[in-house]
């Protein structure tokens, strides 16, 4: 009997090293090495699993001139829903390979089985290595959606999985999820990283020769990465992130990587008892409905993608009651608020640096848009003062670090969002008036230049 040969790999980035570090030299976590045996391949090892015609012989591949490479035009597959389409870029591109993330219970499993349902044009394959037949089921039945295309497949062992894909010749595979499938060709735990990895390498092969495009779940960590090496996220195609709050029913589908599209595009969804529903218009939802005006609430015109959407930025400024003073932010960088806080304390003569200051961005949603700047300063200021802002003005710049009102890209996009919701001014930046045609727009809009003129055209 041969020995067996192990070597040490990383859980964190899947480095690989002879002896065990403590500290990792590429990703440089610390004991994060573990040990696992490495299976040295024969050519008699592997089958012929994608292959229609197992007889065929495969052949080496030859390097080409890239002007006498042949382009195949394959079109996309459509796919039901536009918030999923506006993420993949247009729809499901044919061999590609998509990873989907998300925390326990977010309902990635759901959306899954819904494109699965909804797809009755072609014959897809459901893997699952969690849940049993009974529980899919169950599932099918509660979203309420029957088709007759749909296999669903309880398996674990990646070789068996591609029998049965060498059986059905499905046209779409869906894996949930890859952290609980295990190969024959690597004699370590499922989870670890070589399972991991290998399990994936197979299924991209299988992806780029067979021209089925394949859709893995994974999970992730508690830091909100995607679990397993750093390598997996580099191999697939698109890495899809599905996010959100448990304690609220909407969930953000965000595209991390795509090569086949944009990778600033989200779609909204809605959680309810028979699946998850799509959100047509953000904006309306984001946005609360008030009979008085409050102090300390604003409107903020942001981009997501090419999505322009208006959202509710909430402030609450306050005395602290202890020595030093508390700075709290929900959906909106703690770092970034602290810069605002600091330029009005410097630039404008705000005093601040004795309260407390709570930041909170309505819906449970994440923004990274620079363009909210403006909002959440006017935010701020009218909690402090205890000044209200009326209910039909928005905000649409970006605060710089001289106090100064800097543009934002797609202005024209956002004054035309918050002129179909009904507002009637707009706050921009004088930079931002180059080029916009304002006689195209019916809402009042208002350029500044410094953050003491909006303060005087709000308050007086």
């Amino acid at each position: 009997m041969a020995k067996q040969k192990s070597s040490f790999f990383c859980q964190n980035c899947g480095a690989q090293s002879g002896k065990w570090i403590g500290k990792c030299p590429s990703c440089n976590e610390w004991n994060t090495y573990v040990e696992e045996i490495i299976h040295k391949e024969t050519k008699n090892d592997r089958l012929q699993l994608f292959s229609k015609n197992k007889n065929d012989k495969k052949t080496a591949n030859k390097s080409l001139l890239l002007q006498d490479v042949g382009l195949q035009n394959y079109p996309r597959i459509a796919v039901p829903g536009k918030e999923l389409t506006r993420v993949l870029g247009g729809g499901i591109v044919p061999g590609s390979l998509v990873l989907f993330g998300g925390e326990p219970g977010i309902g990635k499993s759901t959306l899954m089985l819904q494109l699965a349902l909804r797809l009755k044009n072609l014959k897809i394959l459901y893997v699952s290595g969690e849940e049993s037949e009974q529980q899919i089921k169950m599932r099918a039945e509660r979203i309420g959606v029957t088709t007759e295309t749909c296999f669903i497949l309880q398996e674990t062992n990646t070789q068996n999985i591609f029998q049965q894909i060498g059986e059905i010749e499905p046209q779409l595979v869906i894996i949930d999820s890859i952290q609980t499938l295990h190969t024959a060709f690597v004699e370590s735990s499922p989870g670890s990283v070589s399972q991991v990895r290998e399990c994936a390498a197979e299924f991209l092969r299988f992806a780029k020769e067979t021209n089925v495009p394949v859709f893995m779940i994974g999970h992730i960590t508690k830091e909100g990465s995607l679990a397993g090496p750093k390598i997996l996220e580099h191999m697939v195609d698109t890495v899809l992130q599905f996010e959100g709050d448990r304690n609220h029913i909407y969930r953000l589908l965000r595209a991390t990587k795509n090569r086949f599209g944009n990778t600033n595009e989200m779609g909204i969804y809605e959680m309810s008892g028979d699946g998850l529903r799509e959100v047509t218009n953000p904006s309306e939802i984001l946005i609360t409905n008030r009979e008085n005006a409050t102090s300390g609430v604003t409107i903020s015109a942001t981009m997501e993608g090419n999505r322009s959407m208006l959202i509710e930025t909430q402030a609450l400024v306050s005395t602290a009651a202890y020595g030093t003073p508390q700075r709290s932010s929900t959906g909106f960088d703690l770092r970034r608020l602290s810069m605002l806080l600091a330029v009005l304390e410097k630039r404008c003569g705000f005093n601040l640096a004795a309260k407390d200051v709570f930041i909170n961005i309505a819906g449970g949603i994440k923004v990274e848009d620079p363009g909210i700047d403006l909002a959440l300063v006017c935010a701020i200021l009218s909690s402090n003062e205890d000044l209200p802002i009326l209910q039909n003005t928005c905000f649409a710049a970006e605060v710089g670090l001289t106090g100064e009102i800097r543009p934002v890209n797609r202005i024209e996009q956002r004054i035309s969002e918050a002129e179909k919701l009904g507002f009637e001014k707009i706050f921009i930046s004088t930079h931002n008036l180059k080029g916009l045609q304002i006689k195209n727009f019916k809402i009042k809009i208002i350029a500044v230049s410094k953050i003491e003129a909006v303060f005087s055209n709000l308050f007086g």
